[in-house]
């Protein structure tokens, strides 16, 4: 088991990693380089943040959760993706030890944080992210021992296609869109990773977990009242969920 200072160590790298996880939710749906400007702005008076302002989660605290120049409140979104970034970064350390294998999943679960957030403001995933994740998480398969290349370019087909074809028939029923493009490319990026039993568990998670939401809200607001509830966070945290708890729970169906 790993003591107190490793867990440390890697607890505090995931909140560095979140708060740069930060400046992608708020620059790439505004179309900025995430790398020009390199230091962080108020996004209010645009001045710059001192790097001991921009320590994670303890400059929020020190601040009072507002800006040091122009006393604007800051989102509690910054320091709450700081901590769910470490949070995943040690659960990740205990699942699978120090190995090449945390570090994929980590970089692929911070990828979905990003998504996650960017459709809940925006109604949007980026292609920025999705699309370069497809190849990458091909050739990542390499990396991980329960996911052949098979299997991850199954996870491709099975996952961009399932949702393509949900959507064309959606479409050709109520002759609307009922789910964008964005979520089928998300689902393919997805399958890449976890392969096609994961892509199974996470449409299955997903839905689940969509009509409880979509149920509660038309019971809030109106069984008559039409509104948009992005899919994508509900994907993003059924491939999560399969990464930490998929192989027990497939195992526990099987029996």
């Amino acid at each position: 088991m790993f003591n107190f200072l490793t867990v440390s160590i890697i607890f505090i790298f995931g909140m560095c990693i979140g708060s740069f996880l930060n400046v992608c939710i708020y620059r790439l749906p505004a179309s900025k380089s995430i790398a020009n400007p390199p230091r962080s702005i108020c996004p209010n008076c645009n001045s710059h943040i001192r790097f001991y302002d921009n320590i994670p989660v303890l400059s929020y605290i020190w601040l009072k959760g507002r800006c040091r120049n122009c006393d604007t409140p800051i989102s509690f979104r910054y320091p709450m993706v700081e901590v769910m970034s470490g949070t995943v970064a040690v659960a990740l350390l205990f699942k699978f030890g120090l190995s090449l294998e945390s570090l994929v999943y980590f970089v692929f679960i911070s990828s979905l944080l990003v998504i996650t957030f960017i459709d809940l403001d925006h109604k949007i995933i980026p292609d920025v992210i999705s699309l370069p994740g497809i190849p990458i998480g091909l050739v990542a398969s390499f990396a991980l021992p329960t996911i052949t290349l098979k299997a991850s370019a199954l996870g491709l087909l099975i996952g961009g296609g399932s949702l393509w074809f949900v959507a064309w028939a959606y479409n050709l029923i109520a002759h609307r869109d009922g789910m964008g493009g964005g979520d089928i490319k998300l689902l393919a990026m997805i399958g890449t990773i976890i392969g096609w039993k994961g892509v199974i568990f996470t449409i299955f998670a997903s839905s689940v977990m969509g009509s409880c939401v979509g149920i509660t809200m038309m019971l809030i607001k109106g069984k008559n009242m039409k509104f948009a509830i992005p899919f994508g966070p509900f994907l993003s945290i059924g491939a999560i969920a399969y990464v930490f708890f998929g192989a027990q729970f497939i195992a526990w169906y099987l029996n």
